[in-house]
């Protein structure tokens, strides 16, 4: 198996380099990875400035940009194949409910089914990863039967894994993606000059985390697995957006 492996905390983070370490037991991996943490850039493009990649030895390389630059030039410029996968991760911090519109880990692997390949994003629900084992074993898993998923071609796995010893996971959950209340408001502040700055508040706390979400499943000690895909068209909606514009015209 050959493996394309990125992250959002960076080439050097314990998350990815525990997992490299696994993966590399049973496949071929070439990592690339942004050079910095990258938190937070979502599906971000680097266009009016040079991308630079180092080579960091061993199939490792950094890239001054972010995750979605990092597999896009994987896939599009450093490899002379296709890889069979693409995984993003251990990223330090869950990725649920409305976190995956604004994660960096997220948006590797879905660069990575945008470019034509299945992907999994996998994070653990610790900023201090103390079980990190716990998600390589996840990951080792899943990759036992990842021949079977049935719709690998067209679905993200977005799996965030609790922050538990191994022992006391109860096991994986399909789940969907929760919600959360709107954001706590911007931190204001002044730069040693005096000069206003601001920084982004915290998430909102959980709103929509019932059984069923990811939410749930996290706090009821299961991995949640959440299918996701690329395709943002509200289908619902569809039939009425049609009829509200019939009745738009000059």
């Amino acid at each position: 198996m050959k493996i394309l492996l990125s992250n959002d905390d960076g080439y050097s983070a314990l998350g990815l380099q525990s997992l490299r370490t696994a993966l590399n037991e049973f496949a071929t991996v070439v990592t690339v990875a942004p050079e910095i943490n990258r938190s937070g850039a979502s599906n971000s493009l680097t266009l009016e400035n040079p991308l630079r990649l180092n080579h960091r030895g061993n199939n490792l390389y950094s890239v001054n940009g972010t995750p979605t630059d990092c597999v896009h030039l994987a896939l599009t410029g450093l490899l002379d194949y296709d890889p069979d996968i693409v995984v993003s991760g251990i990223n330090a911090g869950a990725n649920m409910g409305d976190d995956v519109l604004y994660s960096g880990t997220v948006a590797a692997a879905m660069e990575g089914r945008f470019l034509g390949l299945p992907a999994i994003a996998i994070s653990s629900c610790s900023f201090e990863l103390k079980h990190v084992q716990s998600a390589v074993k996840a990951i080792q898993l899943l990759f036992k039967h990842m021949s079977d998923f049935p719709d690998k071609e067209d679905t993200i796995l977005n799996v965030n894994v609790p922050s538990l010893p191994w022992d006391e996971i109860k096991g994986f959950k399909t789940t969907r993606l929760g919600k959360r209340h709107k954001a706590e408001p911007v931190i204001n502040a002044k730069d040693p000059r005096g000069t206003p700055i601001y920084w982004v508040g915290p998430p909102g706390e959980e709103q929509d985390a019932g059984e069923g979400t990811d939410f749930y499943a996290i706090h009821q000690g299961y991995i949640s697995v959440t299918p996701i895909h690329t395709d943002l068209t509200r289908y619902q909606a569809i039939n009425a957006t049609s009829d509200w514009l019939k009745n738009i015209h000059e």
